[in-house]
């Protein structure tokens, strides 16, 4: 699917121009392809390439336009099961023509940074700033993230919450590797101005972009770092939790197996000769009543010896 707009009173308006300013290709078909590279000489791999999630970000100098495949975090679904994934995005910038390719159908020029565009070199580089920024929104999700399912693992047993952060973890590693790449790209792109047409507005807001995706990595690394040292702990609490639930599902074995106990020895077609008791109900209510003490007794001794236990551990420490 192909979409054309134009720049009217510095606002990026959609348009049926043959000839627009700018061009979004969303998962262009082979019909596509083939006629962007024969009307624009674009490169018929990098324009393939530009479609494909697992191409790394880099620059390319072409005679006629600048190819640039960049990296940003694609759109998050339900059914990713807290994986958040990473697109690419393809720019090829001509002198009065912009093309960017998309690998999803999303709205790019959204938010008060594309509310005045002053040419297709200005939009070009505030595209790469909203693919800086769409990662920093994502770290700030996954971190929130993150915190509610820790407070779940403080009381789970299972893995459904730890296989969860894992998955926010392996996220935070693509998202370094994918960062770590877009910088290359911005710094290729600070150190050769003459071979991109970019005056000096242009270069300072490349330094912007610079330290934003800078300060993006950065916090991802944090992250990764954080979620890394405490892997280990998070599966020794489900591990405890689960270690604590086994303890106390043995404990109630435990204090039903002594009133089963008593009434296997006696048997209960001779309780009422046991308790002297000739009213079958009462005899049979005065019984359970004593099991229940039974009960809440022998649970209240295996509580008592497990402080004891502990505190004499505590005082030898």
């Amino acid at each position: 699917m192909t979409r054309r707009f134009v720049f009217v009173d510095g606002r990026i308006v959609e348009t049926q121009s043959a000839d627009p300013d700018v061009f979004i290709v969303i998962n262009a078909n082979d019909d596509e392809k083939k006629w962007f590279i024969a009307n624009y000489a674009v490169d018929e791999h990098t324009f393939n390439s530009a479609f494909d999630p697992e191409e790394p970000a880099r620059l390319e100098y072409e005679p006629e336009h600048l190819a640039v495949i960049f990296k940003r975090p694609k759109t998050y679904k339900r059914e990713d099961c807290f994986q958040f994934k990473i697109s690419s995005c393809g720019l090829f910038l001509f002198r009065e023509t912009l093309i960017i390719t998309l690998t999803e159908d999303i709205k790019v020029f959204t938010g008060k940074r594309f509310r005045l565009v002053k040419d297709v070199k200005d939009l070009f580089l505030k595209v790469l700033y909203s693919a800086t920024s769409h990662f920093m929104d994502h770290l700030k999700t996954i971190n929130m993230i993150s915190e509610e399912i820790e407070h779940k693992l403080a009381n789970a047993t299972g893995n459904k919450d730890l296989m969860n952060m894992f998955s926010l973890e392996k996220t935070l590693v693509y998202y370094l590797n994918a960062i770590s790449s877009n910088g290359s790209v911005i710094e290729r792109l600070k150190a050769n101005p003459s071979r991109t047409g970019f005056n000096q507005n242009d270069l300072e807001t490349v330094d912007d972009l610079m330290i934003e995706n800078q300060q993006c990595y950065k916090q991802a690394e944090i992250y990764s770092n954080i979620f890394a040292s405490l892997s280990g702990a998070r599966a020794s609490i489900v591990s405890n939790n689960l270690n604590i639930q086994m303890k106390n599902l043995n404990a109630v074995v435990i204090a039903l197996a002594i009133p089963s106990f008593f009434a296997g020895v006696g048997g209960m077609s001779e309780l009422t000769t046991i308790t002297g008791i000739e009213n079958v109900q009462l005899a049979y209510g005065l019984f359970f009543i004593l099991m229940i003490i039974v009960v809440f007794a022998t649970i209240k001794l295996l509580q008592f010896m497990e402080n004891k236990a502990r505190n004499s551990a505590n005082d030898t420490m």
